[in-house]
């Protein structure tokens, strides 16, 4: 029986996770939920709010916002990438900017926000047959998942591509300013109390420091291909 499954791949900033989402789920037809394009959606309406432009923001402050707050997640098939719309507007390559970077990890310590895209994500997924990716999506979001999967990588490696990927879009920014905010990112994402980044024990950990794209979905696809018989 070829089952509609879901797969969920966690892991750390810039280790490959949403490559590899998109390519598992156009090759088996499923939908890809870009977790961390919600987060990254929430915190730019922060910044266009003006949120964070006071020392002494307050998270509270946020909140009501976050009635206003209307996202809706389309495949984009012409350039291989989900289109998210806030509101009505396309925001898809807004949310890649470094300043929305350095802002997520706050955003995604607020309960509330975790909460509201938590039932958002789980309402994409009742019917199966999707990939997502992002931090809690194996222990929180879709703890039943039928496959799980733990992205890893160098600090090094992973701030490289996070570097070329800035340097492609024509950002000014230093190969130091990209590895400090990940480092910084990565401690927020594990030491968070609500939903912090963690391998679960169901989880099969890859690090693709030294792996190429094709050796990973070769092995992913053969994890896959195990769970869906």
């Amino acid at each position: 029986m070829n089952r509609k499954i879901i797969i969920a791949i966690d892991g750390f900033s810039s280790s490959g996770k949403s490559t590899l989402a998109k390519a598992i789920s156009k090759k088996l037809k499923y939908k890809y939920i870009d977790s961390g394009a919600m987060y990254r959606s929430v915190a730019l309406l922060a910044i266009q709010k003006k949120i964070f432009d006071s020392d002494l923001w307050n998270t509270r402050n946020f909140i009501p916002i976050l009635k206003e707050i209307s996202l809706k997640l389309k495949w984009n098939k012409k350039y291989n990438q989900t289109d998210i719309f806030l509101n009505k507007e396309n925001i898809r390559s807004k949310i890649r900017s470094e300043k929305v970077t350095t802002k997520v990890s706050l955003i995604a310590q607020i309960p509330e926000i975790r909460e509201k895209l938590t039932l958002m994500q789980r309402n994409i997924g009742r019917n199966k047959g999707i990939v997502i990716d992002g931090r809690d999506v194996g222990n929180y979001v879709f703890p039943k998942s039928e496959l799980k999967i733990f992205m890893k990588g160098s600090i090094e490696i992973r701030s490289y591509r996070r570097y070329q990927d800035l340097k492609k879009k024509g950002e000014e920014v230093s190969y130091e300013e990209v590895k400090k905010n990940l480092i910084y990112r990565d401690m927020m994402d594990t030491s968070r109390k609500i939903s912090p980044l963690t391998k679960s024990i169901d989880s099969i950990e890859i690090d693709n420091t030294f792996m190429s794209i094709e050796e990973q979905l070769n092995l992913i696809f053969q994890l896959i291909n195990k769970r869906k018989k």
